[in-house]
């Protein structure tokens, strides 16, 4: 364990069964412009909410023009995560997931800071990618709509980015994520606190010059209903509420009054509005700004609002998880797909890798599910590379695996698999670690020495072969016992051991085998 965190490859030993009914679940979104946490439990096939805390920390206000978070929001947001924190105590690390966004995205050199924040929170903090976050804000809004309106449009925009779905009853089909918030519109556009006609009329046609590479085939694809989910959205319809120009819906008219209204106070400041929160006063300019740059680049006239956003997306998903419907499987399953992957042969390697893990993993405490499941996904998608080329297929892999876009993974997540796939076969390289989280380093190291025994021992790729051997592990040591005659029998891979031996030296590990 390091900096308090306890690292997902290890949280088999939590005191809570992964598969427990009904136990509390939490989800933390670490926004660009609120941090919120929702701790719910599964009742009945629905999502009871059992307690919500949020802070207005303003992450993204807090970025220099280097990309660096300034002290002030550095306290800002480890104070708010210690009080996070608290309320997360009692409940199993497994059933807890926080996510970063759009701000942690950006940030430059955040290794000291996401080290602080995850001791004072006392949970890892995943950063998720722009279509990552889209997929999860379109499954939190549209799940249990039922079949009416099938075709459904699901915006969101939040401090630091705007996500656009395009889906069809559960399942995204368009997805983009791009840099528009109302904290960095704001800023651009009313960062000293005026706001003029000619100001938001400059925003506005920002905004949707922002969303006019997309324009074309989301209106092409068409929706039934349009949603608005997040703080933004939800401010500027109770806004229109309180002036009394909507009921249940925001329309093109009531925006425009809205905008209207903004400007004839003139400031920030003075955005003494009905139904408009103190907290989202300092961000309403820039975010009514990206709102109507939506409306205008996409022709609607009318969007819902729904409660249900990121945190909801990212509880069903932590759900599915617990109870074996993970979409990272099904991501993998669909790059593989996509590879033309030899799946008998990754299956060899698989079984063997699991076999091997199995042994060791008390010694080297890699116990629980989610060390299996990277190893067999390394297993399934070790080759996608040799579409590209032979030789050097390990790092085209690596890199197909870090720039790809699955489903589920978070950027860490996609790094660790793509360390595996890089670290497969030749040298130790060491570099394929450098840009992990230091907790996860020394776990990678050993799931990659046993992989790489299970891609070295199929070398030959004979179908069915069962390999008689034990495998021992101690600190730095890894000792192989096969069967009296079987190496004698086998050269090649003799020679490939021995080769493999003077590799593991550059990871600090010996290998012995007889």
């Amino acid at each position: 364990m390091k900096n308090g965190i306890v690292p997902r490859l290890r949280r088999a030993s939590a005191t809570r069964s992964r598969s427990e009914p009904g136990g509390e679940v939490a989800a933390v979104d670490l926004g660009s412009n609120s941090f919120h946490m929702m701790v719910a439990r599964e009742s009945g096939g629905q999502l009871q909410v059992i307690d919500r805390l949020r802070d207005a920390v303003r992450l993204g206000a807090g970025l220099d023009a280097k990309n660096r978070l300034t002290p002030e929001a550095q306290a800002r947001a480890l104070d708010c995560l210690s009080r996070f924190g608290q309320r997360l105590q009692g409940i199993a690390p497994q059933r807890v997931r926080v996510v970063g966004t759009n701000t942690l995205r950006r940030l430059q050199d955040g290794g000291a800071f996401t080290a602080a924040a995850e001791r004072a929170l006392g949970h890892e903090i995943e950063i998720i990618s722009g279509v990552e976050e889209a997929r999860l804000v379109y499954s939190g809004v549209t799940h249990g709509m039922g079949e009416p309106r099938p075709r459904r449009l699901v915006v969101d925009i939040g401090g630091g980015s705007t996500e656009l779905i395009v889906g069809r009853l559960g399942e995204p089909r368009l997805m983009e994520s791009m840099a528009l918030g109302c904290v960095t519109h704001t800023q651009r556009f009313f960062g000293d606190g005026e706001v003029t006609r000619a100001r938001m009329r400059e925003a506005r046609l920002a905004a949707r010059v922002e969303l006019e590479f997309v324009e074309r085939r989301y209106r092409a694809a068409g929706w039934d209903v349009a949603i608005g989910a997040s703080g933004t959205v939800r401010g500027a319809w109770r806004v229109m509420m309180g002036q009394g120009w909507t009921d249940e819906l925001i329309t093109r008219e009531a925006l425009d009054k809205t905008l209207d209204l903004a400007v004839r106070a003139g400031r920030v400041d003075r955005f003494d509005f009905p139904g408009l929160r103190e907290d989202r006063r300092p961000v309403f300019a820039g975010g009514i700004a990206v709102l109507a740059g939506v409306f205008d680049s996409l022709g609607l006239k009318k969007m819902e609002t729904s409660e249900r956003a990121l945190r909801e997306g990212v509880i069903y998903d932590l759900l599915g998880r617990l109870s074996d419907r993970d979409v990272r499987s099904r991501s993998v399953e669909a790059t593989a797909e996509r590879y033309g992957v030899d799946r008998a042969h990754a299956r060899e390697i698989e079984r063997s890798a699991l076999k091997l893990l199995e042994q060791v993993a008390p010694t080297w405490n890699l116990q629980g599910g989610e060390a299996a499941r990277l190893l067999a996904w390394a297993a399934l998608l070790h080759e996608i590379g040799l579409v590209i080329a032979h030789d050097g297929s390990h790092r085209h892999g690596e890199y197909i695996l870090r720039h790809a876009e699955m489903f589920g993974f978070s950027l860490t997540d996609q790094k660790l698999l793509a360390a595996l796939v890089r670290l497969q076969r030749g040298k130790f390289a060491q570099g394929a670690l450098e840009d992990l989280p230091e907790v996860w380093k020394p776990m990678v190291q050993k799931l990659a020495i046993l992989f790489r025994l299970a891609v070295l021992l199929h070398r030959s790729r004979t179908p069915g072969l069962r390999i008689p051997l034990q495998i021992e592990a101690s600190a730095r040591t890894v000792r192989l016992q096969f069967r009296p005659g079987w190496l004698d029998r086998h050269p090649l891979t003799r020679e490939d051991l021995e080769l493999e031996a003077k590799y593991l030296v550059a990871a600090d590990y010996r290998l012995r085998f007889e």
